[in-house]
């Protein structure tokens, strides 16, 4: 009891100072452990967070910080103070995972209450609030001198001690009492302590959150201002661009419908010059027909002329041979009577012109055919080299006139006329012997009467002409 009276009372400062490793960076490094009686204050540079468990035979309160290092701290005390026996500090880890763990014995089995108050951890033992005071050993009381007592007396100690047991232990409960009083009224205040700094820890994440949500709606605005500039700066940019497009288009296109118009106009004025080309040739080719058409029909006016001319001489010629040859058989004809020419040689073809032409047996020669325009009539005549007997036909679209008993020495004479250029129902002359015979086809741009006649060795066909 006197222990325990001492225990309530005694309060023992003990400072405690030592040598530890240096904090790392944003770890809670402890720098002192204080003892006061039953109360252990662990101080610290941030607010601790911990782990506590306890351990028997002897008793012991094990206390594990977590984040943090000692500093300056020795890692053994002696106290010895009636309630605590020492205290031993150890660290484990490294940096974020360093833990600071401090081992608090006592002399018996206690109860423990353990708050923070701010960055310090405050460890009181319940009932443990006199101040304790270092005391000398006890010494051994000496035996009290045998002197004869009576049963007063005896009674009269027996009371007496009674009510100093009594008296010690409403001492104790009062010290209890004050000390759950004082223990509530450090939980309350810690309670309240705590429920602030929450309170404040609330109203500044609450302040903190609503300006994180203000900076953060300023930036979504400035960012949508942005974003808003540069897709208006885009939009301005593409309508530039739409609008130049645009302009360049227009011009592509006003210069290709100029550089059509100019290529229609080249195209128009190219054509107007082949058509002014192409009349003008036409013009030419016709003036040119005309004129070598006209030249044509001169030619072969002055050859069939010149033919006619040559037929009617070489006919006189011959007239006046058959007259001395006549003349000559008259003389003679009484001298001798085989030079009389035989009857099979005297031969007759009626319809010329000049009346009955004598044709002979002997094989004759076609020695020109020939093409010319008489006034109203187209004229396609044969000389040969004496009169030959002839026949007239018609087969198609054309006149055959076939000479018998004649043959073409020249294959000159079997190039055919083309008369188609003049003002003519005659179109092709073509010559060909044909066996013992020479056909002569006239072909006929349309049918037309016509008249054969034979003078001399020439056999003539007029073709009546008719307008274009």
């Amino acid at each position: 009891m006197k222990a325990f009276a001492v225990w309530l009372l005694g309060v023992v400062l003990v400072p405690m100072v030592a040598l530890a490793q240096a904090p790392a960076a944003d770890l809670n490094t402890i720098t002192g452990v204080q003892v006061n009686g039953g109360t252990v204050t662990i101080a610290g540079t941030k607010k601790p967070n911990f782990t506590t468990f306890t351990m028997t035979d002897p008793p012991r309160l094990v206390i594990d910080i977590s984040e943090a290092v000692f500093s300056n701290v020795p890692e053994e005390l002696q106290i010895g103070n009636g309630t605590v026996t020492g205290i031993r500090t150890a660290s484990y880890g490294s940096d974020a995972s360093a833990i600071a763990r401090v081992l608090i014995g006592y002399e018996r089995e206690v109860e423990t209450d353990i708050q923070a108050n701010g960055n310090n951890l405050v460890i009181r033992v319940a009932g443990g609030g006199g101040q304790a005071v270092a005391q000398a050993p006890a010494q051994p009381e000496a035996a009290p001198a045998a002197t004869p007592t009576t049963d007063g007396s005896a009674a009269q100690a027996a009371a007496a001690a009674e009510a100093d047991r009594q008296a010690q232990e409403k001492a104790a409960a009062d010290a209890a009492a004050a000390a759950r009083a004082d223990r509530e009224a450090q939980e309350k205040a810690a309670a309240e302590a705590s429920a602030a700094a929450q309170a404040d820890a609330d109203a500044r994440k609450r302040q903190e959150e609503e300006a994180r949500a203000a900076a953060q709606r300023q930036e979504e605005e400035r960012r949508a201002a942005a974003q808003a500039s540069a897709d208006d700066k885009k939009r301005q940019e593409e309508e530039r661009r739409a609008a130049a497009q645009a302009a360049a288009d227009d011009k592509k296109r006003q210069e290709e419908e100029a550089r059509a118009s100019a290529q229609a106009a080249a195209d128009e004025k190219k054509r107007q010059q082949e058509e002014a080309r192409a009349a003008a040739k036409s013009a030419a080719d016709e003036r040119r027909a005309q004129q070598e058409a006209a030249a044509e029909e001169r030619r072969a006016a002055a050859q069939a002329a010149a033919e006619e001319r040559r037929a009617e001489q070489e006919a006189a010629a011959e007239e006046r041979r058959q007259r001395q040859a006549e003349a000559r058989a008259s003389r003679k004809s009484e001298a001798v009577a085989m030079n009389t020419p035989r009857e099979s040689e005297r031969l007759e073809v009626s319809g010329g012109a000049s009346g009955p032409v004598e044709v002979s047996s002997r094989r004759k020669t076609m020695t020109l055919v020939g093409f010319q325009q008489q006034a109203g009539a187209s004229r396609v005549f044969v000389r040969t080299n004496e009169p030959a007997r002839y026949t007239v036909s018609e087969e198609g679209g054309a006149v055959v006139l076939e000479l018998e008993n004649t043959r073409i020495d020249l294959s000159n004479n079997t190039r055919p006329l083309d008369t188609s250029f003049f003002n003519s129902p005659v179109t092709r002359v073509e010559a060909d012997a044909s066996g013992r015979a020479v056909r002569v086809t006239i072909n006929l741009r349309q049918q037309a009467p016509y008249q054969a006649r034979q003078d001399g060795n020439v056999i003539s066909l007029d073709f009546q002409r008719t307008g274009r």
